[in-house]
């Protein structure tokens, strides 16, 4: 090639570069942000009322980004509690005609189908719970999924992912709120306390997080 010659560009078809699939991370785990709201904090005894679920996806970069969330409110199961505190944190209001409340079974069926669909997208064995304070999210889901005999629960039964810890390592802040502005992600707090909104606030932290250390030490 001389001087005057510029080298060959891409043809405008050509294939984004190549990454690994989700299955090949995170030991063939699905991350899958979980959050509830729920009538108190012993999921031995209190209701769960509202879940959302978003799995974690990969852009043409192969950089983590949020996937599409998928929810559903509950009727509190016959025998449970709800401390009315817990409304008032939540906002919740049981017999609004538009909460559109499902029985357990019914409204985990909505929940799971979602998480087991982009688990077989991505190859991946099964979905690990990312939370902000992860095992009450997960002690709560598991609660209900005994309640019903819940057989095709998508989750890994114990392990988690904590947002806590990550945005306490890459930020220095563990409440959920300061870490998320820590990352540059802006936050509502009249918003918060939606399981959907903060299952939309937890997932893009982990993306944040996640995405930052995959430039700091990229896989080999």
């Amino acid at each position: 090639m001389t001087q005057s010659e510029s080298p060959p560009l891409p043809a405008p078809d050509a294939a984004p570069p190549a990454f690994r699939r989700m299955a090949d991370r995170f030991r063939g785990y699905l991350p899958v942000i979980v959050d509830v709201e729920t009538g108190g904090f012993d999921w031995q005894k209190h209701a769960l009322l509202e879940m959302a679920a978003i799995p974690i996806d990969l852009d043409d970069q192969g950089r983590y980004i949020p996937g599409e969330v998928s929810s559903a409110h509950f009727h509190p199961a016959p025998g449970l509690e709800i401390d009315p505190k817990s409304l008032e944190i939540t906002g919740i209001r049981l017999d609004h005609p538009f909460r559109f409340a499902k029985e357990e079974k019914e409204g985990l069926d909505h929940v799971f189908a979602a998480v087991r669909a982009a688990v077989k997208k991505h190859h991946c064995q099964r979905a690990i719970l990312v939370g902000h304070n992860a095992h009450f999210d997960l002690n709560f889901l598991n609660a209900a999924v005994a309640r019903v005999q819940h057989k095709r629960n998508p989750f890994h039964p114990f392990s988690v992912f904590d947002t806590v810890s990550l945005g306490g390592v890459a930020f220095g802040q563990t409440v959920l709120a300061r870490a998320v502005q820590a990352a540059g992600i802006e936050w509502n707090g009249e918003e918060a306390h939606s399981a959907v909104y903060d299952a939309e606030k937890t997932a893009a932290l982990f993306c944040a997080v996640a995405n930052r250390w995959s430039e700091i030490a990229p896989p080999g």
